[in-house]
């Protein structure tokens, strides 16, 4: 594409003339830049893209868009902006040729369920025909093809990108997982939301990398509503912040909850069937009520469900159509039913943090486990106070820990599950096992029928990073061997 062309919609100051070059690529990680590539200055918590401009331009690199004065010689084209990533976001749209004006888009914002919501929403649509892409924590997913991301919501120049091959597979819908960062950070900036959801709020990512405050984490979200200029705003009316989250939206507005609202769950019962577990509720709307049985447990899977339905009907799906979609719709990593041993029940959730382990652990108990076993560890380069929350939600809810390797990095292992376990109680039962694999087929060995054991902390991911690498690792595909080889073992000795 011509660089002028690229830029013919954007307000430049202070730059160069803008050449008819050619562009190939539109780069912001200086490592991938070279020749025919336009290099983009991100400016991030950690890092400033402007320092390695000087790398790109060595590499072969010769166009620059910036936000402040950059040092190189005099054959570099040089773009001047007030907001890089602001303008990253309008020139990958249009390299890519504007796709997502031809999708219609869905946001789904807020601090618990995005993952659940929007693959149940995938599930639901292209059970019906209306072929749905997904993108989010558990990556990219396209029909038959599934793609690794690195964030819940991938950097502006990847969305387009995918947004053009999505177009390119047929797909027609696609629903995303929209982070408070994605919507600081301008990552989504510019994009069509037909659609937006919220799920909750509660305090999370608040550091002096993300978020200063409360205040401006939920001021973030609520700029999906504000500013993306949704056509439907679907919202959790059980969820105090839902009125800042709409603010003045002139949106249609369908409300879900358990009180007062659109779509309403009633008469909500867990339920348990050998491996599984779940929970069923009535769906009751203006149209009637319908029974809705969901392979996950717990009243925030209801409100999951909930908001999928409420997202399907915008489309002229049916509450009942939805429902027989989430009786077989699983959700990876997400409160995972895994593996098969009669009597246990096999939990891969992505809980990864105090609040996170305390709630996954606390709806585990509702279906009265004869034990409740707790595989987990904790991600390097984390805080002590993230270990002792993880401690005291494991040993206050299980019935027996195990600690292991969650990410460790360049963190010792050992030393990070030792610091876990200062924070148990003494009597509190546990085993502590560096190999987290060894401590998955440990877990399965030691279930014993009526027990829940819930493998917490990986949920979807297929690697263990240690020291820098991403090891091959898929907890699922480990647990579901050993129970193998416990069915085939005890079929031998009959």
């Amino acid at each position: 594409m011509r660089l002028c062309d690229l830029f013919a919609c954007v307000s430049v100051s202070g730059s160069s003339p803008i050449p008819d070059a050619d562009i190939r690529r539109i780069e912001y990680d200086s490592r991938r830049a070279g020749e025919g590539c336009l290099f983009v200055c991100l400016v991030g918590a950690r890092s400033d893209g402007h320092k390695y401009a000087d790398q790109a331009y060595r590499q072969g690199c010769r166009a620059f868009l910036v936000c402040r004065d950059v040092n190189l010689p005099p054959d570099a084209v040089v773009i001047r902006v007030e907001d890089t990533r602001q303008t990253l976001a309008v020139i990958s749209a249009e390299f890519y040729g504007r796709p997502a004006d031809r999708l219609h888009i869905i946001g789904i914002t807020g601090t618990k369920g995005k993952t659940t919501t929007a693959l149940m929403v995938a599930a639901i649509l292209n059970r019906m025909g209306k072929k749905c892409a997904y993108i989010g924590s558990n990556g990219v997913t396209i029909g038959d093809t599934h793609l690794e991301t690195v964030n819940t919501t991938p950097e502006s120049r990847e969305l387009h990108m995918y947004f053009d091959q999505m177009l390119r597979a047929g797909m027609e819908y696609a629903v995303l997982e929209v982070s408070s960062q994605a919507l600081a950070h301008s990552r989504v900036y510019g994009i069509p939301f037909e659609v937006g959801v919220f799920t909750n709020l509660s305090p999370d990512h608040i550091s002096d990398v993300e978020h200063p405050n409360f205040e401006h984490y939920a001021a973030s979200k609520a700029r999906l509503f504000s500013e993306y200029g949704v056509r439907y705003a679907i919202y959790n009316a059980d969820d105090a912040m839902w009125p800042d989250m709409l603010g003045e939206t002139d949106a249609r507005r369908i409300s879900f909850g358990m009180g007062k609202a659109d779509l309403v769950a009633r008469d909500i019962e867990n339920y348990r069937e050998d491996t599984t577990l779940g929970v069923r509720f009535d769906c009751v709307t203006a149209e009637g009520s319908t029974p809705v049985s969901v392979l996950s447990p717990g009243h925030f899977s209801v409100h999951n469900a909930l908001a999928a339905m409420a997202v399907a009907s915008v489309y002229g799906v049916s509450v009942k159509d939805s429902a027989d979609a989430l009786k077989t719709a699983p959700v990876q990593g997400r409160f995972e039913i895994a593996g098969h041993l009669p009597g246990r029940t096999f939990v891969i959730d992505y809980a990864h943090n105090g609040l996170s382990l305390r709630s996954a652990l606390s709806v585990l108990r509702e279906y009265r486990p004869v034990r409740l076993i707790c595989v987990f560890g904790s991600v390097g380069g984390k805080s002590q106070n993230r270990r002792a929350e993880l401690a005291s939600a494991a040993g206050e809810l299980s019935d027996y820990c195990i600690i292991t390797s969650d990410n460790p990095d360049f963190e010792s292992p050992m030393a990070i599950i030792h610091e876990i376990g200062e924070h148990l109680h003494p009597d509190c039962p546990r085993a502590e096992i560096e190999d987290r694999e060894v401590a998955v087929r440990t877990a399965v060995r030691m279930s014993r029928p009526g027990d829940i054991v819930l493998f917490a902390g990986k949920g979807h991911e297929t690697y263990q990073l240690i020291g820098g690498r991403k090891v091959p690792f898929c907890e699922r595909v480990i647990l579901e061997e050993e129970c193998a080889a416990m069915l085939a073992e005890e079929k031998s000795k009959k």
